[in-house]
């Protein structure tokens, strides 16, 4: 097969890199199609994929801008596939579906969000998608019974322990003291759905720190610029090394999504401090059912405070968020080892799914065993 997979965004490189090397192993043709976003191609490079950037130029931040933006990358992903015939396109994009329906080339979109936390998204790439593929607890809207659900999240297709081993040494590249430390995150929350979206402000930030110094080492990764009394505490870290720094860390703060969400399947506890709280059924499943992280609103700044004091004072903390942790992956399939099934073998697979959705319990090696 011709698989063409557009990347829209640094996760997508880790959801997707473990079923590229599978596909490539199998004797598929993979193209990797991006557009320019943060650190994307870097990690592209460092892991030597070759790739296609159909937006070098990047966008503008505003609604006009990622109107334009958009049509470009639709142009010229619709080029690219009349010039090399592509079998199947996947990814997490509008382009994608766009250009499937006219080349009558088969679309999977694979997202991870809710379908209201991404409304205009989803009204756009969802009706010409051929199938969603979506966790179990993410709803899709009125475009479900399209979707394919799997139990699983993303952040699986590279921290399932079978792909993902962390190594102290690498984390201690970057650390400056041996002594415990923290990982804050801070996101630009400049993207189309995260409008009207707030996060740790500055005020905020400088009483998390003053709450954690006592207990260690505070390491700040900002995707946005710092001010300047937070200088003292960035750390830069290649990305392809992030997870083994925050596998160590003693806790996660952020208002990222998905770095929360990386934290908690690494049995590392996590804070969301945000306004999507409640709002993305992944990262509730997450905080709600297994205890591995918790979500508060910016309405609430002093369960913020009083929940982080809680945490970095919990007797065997270590201990009981990795028990959590392993009952989640017990509950869990190797969501990398299903999107390479999944893909090479539709739409076969996909009847499969609709037909049988109990099929991907092949693909947990631990409730085999178990079994």
């Amino acid at each position: 097969m011709k698989i063409l997979i557009y990347l829209g965004h640094p996760a997508h490189f880790y959801v997707y890199r473990n079923s590229i090397q599978n596909w490539e192993r199998e004797g598929h043709k993979v193209f990797i199609l991006i557009k320019k976003k943060d650190v994307l191609e870097d990690l592209l490079r460092a892991a030597g994929m070759p790739y296609f950037n159909i937006l070098e130029e990047g966008r503008v931040d505003s609604t006009f801008g990622i109107f334009v933006g958009m049509l470009k990358r639709t142009v010229r992903l619709f080029s690219f596939c009349v010039r090399n015939r592509p079998d199947i396109l996947t990814g997490t994009s509008v382009e994608n579906s766009l250009v499937g329906r006219l080349l009558f080339i088969p679309v999977i979109n694979v997202n991870e969000d809710d379908a209201a936390v991404v409304s205009l998204y989803a009204k756009l790439s969802y009706p010409l998608a051929n199938s969603i593929l979506n966790p179990c607890v993410c709803c899709s809207g009125r475009w479900d019974k399209k979707a394919i659900k799997y139990h699983s999240y993303h952040e699986l297709a590279y921290l399932h322990p079978d792909h993902f081993i962390p190594e102290k040494k690498i984390a201690d590249k970057y650390l400056l003291s041996d002594k415990p430390y923290f990982l804050i995150r801070l996101a630009k929350l400049t993207a189309y759905h995260d409008n009207g979206i707030k996060g740790i402000e500055a005020e905020i930030a400088e009483h998390i720190i003053e709450l954690l110094k006592p207990y260690g080492a505070v390491y700040i990764s900002a995707e946005r610029e710092l001010e300047t009394q937070f200088e003292k505490y960035r750390i830069v870290i290649n990305p392809l090394d992030m997870h083994h720094v925050m596998a160590f860390a003693q806790l996660y703060i952020g208002d990222s999504q998905t770095m929360a969400a990386e934290a908690g399947v690494l049995g590392v506890p996590f804070v969301r401090y945000n306004d999507f709280v409640g709002r993305i059924g992944y990262l509730k499943e997450l905080e709600d059912v297994y205890k591995l992280g918790f979500g508060i609103r910016t309405q609430e700044p002093e369960n913020l405070y009083t929940t982080i004091s809680d945490l970095v004072v919990m007797p065997d903390r270590k201990e009981i968020f990795q028990h959590r942790r392993q009952k989640m992956l017990l509950d869990k399939i190797n969501y990398a080892d299903f999107l390479t099934w999944f893909v090479s073998s539709y739409p076969k697979s996909a009847k499969i799914m609709k037909r049988n959705p109990q099929y991907q319990d092949r693909f947990n090696k631990k409730k085999i065993s178990a079994g």
